[in-house]
């Protein structure tokens, strides 16, 4: 047997093949659920009882449980045939409104009406949860619905590469559903990753892949999960008696454990930072079905998973990870700083989302920025001194080409916003494609938006959105003197 350590400077190679993710063709069986997020302030403790007092900032619902894994998929641009329950409530609704969000997915939803949709509710102060509650039928679902779910399974599994199977215990996964599922794609020669749930795993017989926890596999085997040795033991000794063809241990701050037959591959974690490990899980079984999907071996495959976990856990709530973002990480030793802050509409919204969860006001400034003068250092200077964390929003080379005429920009868009990353006044560049950053400043919300020059409120795009959701808006006098256009007409 080989037994392996290795690096994040080992997934350089695998970069190239990375953009074949996208077409991954995956089925999610399993337990959907409805993750609910209300972050406030506590600045005091009830009179009522020795609790804290929550002061509700913003609320937010996302797809839990097999639906995110679902989202995790879509971000890195699979298809994805999707199979679950839910109950005839405003939940079961949401759930579905959100599914059919999703570009390119395929929704076999059966509605039990007896049924309550599970509703996990967070509670955050300040990055930290402070409560959770869980509204849930777990009871096994009804024979009528087991059939037409599995009915939903055999029709999607004639077109798909990986089944993967999310075992919540919340009662979707009735035993019988599991074991007919796995036949059949094994039947299909589709390959089965479980995310297992309970002691029993000859359930999952069968399987190419179950993903447990540490605790998990402890709990399933039998004995010791403290270190290396013992991990691979536990895990060769689930392969033997249930009839499983690999685990992929994930062991937090560990990292990760690849056992196959003749072969163990242990993976360092590579988180820089925790900040919530919600649905990081789900990350894992998307990442790892979409390589494996897409012709990576498991090895390979658990190392691309590693990566996207890594990244997952340092954002907020029950998030997802997107396939350029999982490229620049992969990348990320030969990236410089100045390139990791040039980042997509996408990952910004993230980003700038983990950053107000913290407590940091996020400011936001726009423009063409074609030749940097001492105009704009003054704009960008106190435009940063008025928040935490700065957004550069860019035009596009075409959005200024349609403002400002066909002989401009005469930077490209790549190098103008190197410029402005490269500043240390800026935290993070964007490009936008329309003509005004209205669509990027309400897909961030900034807490402050800053616009330089000669404007009233009514005049400025973005302003009434921001003050709407309890932002500000500043306007700073621009340096007398300086302008791009006249630079470039001197030029001339």
């Amino acid at each position: 047997m080989t037994e392996n350590k290795r690096s994040a400077s080992d997934m350089q190679p695998l970069v190239a093949d990375l953009g074949r993710l996208s077409k991954a063709r995956v089925l999610c069986l399993g337990d959907v659920m409805l993750d609910r997020f209300i972050y406030g302030h506590v600045e005091r403790i009830s009179p009522e009882a020795p609790i804290p007092v929550l002061r509700v900032d913003d609320e937010r619902a996302m797809l839990g449980g097999v639906g995110n894994v679902a989202r995790n998929l879509a971000a890195l641009g699979a298809h994805v045939s999707f199979a679950s329950l839910v109950g005839d409530d405003e939940a079961g609704h949401s759930v579905a409104a959100m599914l059919g969000g999703i570009p390119g997915l395929d929704a076999g939803l059966v509605v039990e009406a007896a049924r309550a949709t599970t509703v996990k509710t967070r509670y955050v102060s300040m990055g930290q949860q402070i409560l959770r509650a869980d509204q849930e039928t777990t009871k096994a679902l009804s024979d009528d619905s087991r059939r037409a779910l599995m009915a939903h399974v055999d029709s999607m599994l004639f077109d798909v590469d990986v089944m993967v199977v999310s075992d919540y215990g919340k009662g979707v996964l009735a035993p019988a559903l599991v074991r007919s599922a796995i036949e059949a794609g094994l039947k299909h020669k589709v390959p089965v990753i479980v995310d297992p749930k309970g002691r029993d795993y000859a359930l999952y017989r069968g399987a190419a892949v179950v993903t447990p926890n540490r605790k998990e596999l402890g709990e399933a085997s039998g004995l010791p999960v403290g270190s290396d040795d013992e991990v691979v033991a536990a895990a060769q000794k689930l392969m033997a008696d249930c009839g499983i063809a690999a685990v992929v241990v994930t062991r937090s701050q560990d990292g990760m454990s690849v056992i196959e037959k003749g072969s163990v591959t242990h993976l360092k974690a590579e988180a820089r930072e925790v900040f919530d490990v919600s649905g990081a899980g789900d990350t894992v079984v998307s990442a790892l079905a979409s390589a494996l999907a897409t012709g990576f071996d498991l090895g390979d495959a658990a190392r691309i998973a590693n990566s996207a976990a890594g990244i997952v856990v340092g954002k907020v709530g029950t998030a997802v990870v997107h396939l350029d973002e999982l490229e620049a990480k992969l990348h990320e030793h030969d990236l410089s700083h100045i390139e990791r802050k040039i980042v997509t509409r996408s990952v910004a919204q993230d980003i700038v989302a983990n950053w107000q969860a913290k407590g940091l006001k996020v400011g936001f400034t726009n423009g063409c920025f074609d030749l940097l003068h001492p105009g704009h250092i003054a704009l960008i200077s106190a435009a940063r001194a008025r928040c935490d964390r700065l957004v550069m929003g860019l035009n596009s080379d075409a959005s200024v080409k349609r403002l400002k005429g066909e002989t401009r920009p005469v930077q490209s868009e790549q190098a103008r916003a190197t410029v402005l990353a490269a500043l240390a006044h800026v935290d993070l560049v964007v490009l936008f494609e329309e003509d005004t950053p209205e669509a990027l400043i309400k897909a961030l919300a900034p807490d402050l938006l800053v616009k330089g020059g000669d404007y009233t409120l009514d005049q400025i795009v973005g302003a009434d959105f921001v003050m709407a959701h309890g932002g500000r808006v500043e306007i700073i006098d621009l340096v007398p003197g300086f302008s791009t256009t006249s630079t470039v007409a001197r030029m001339k």
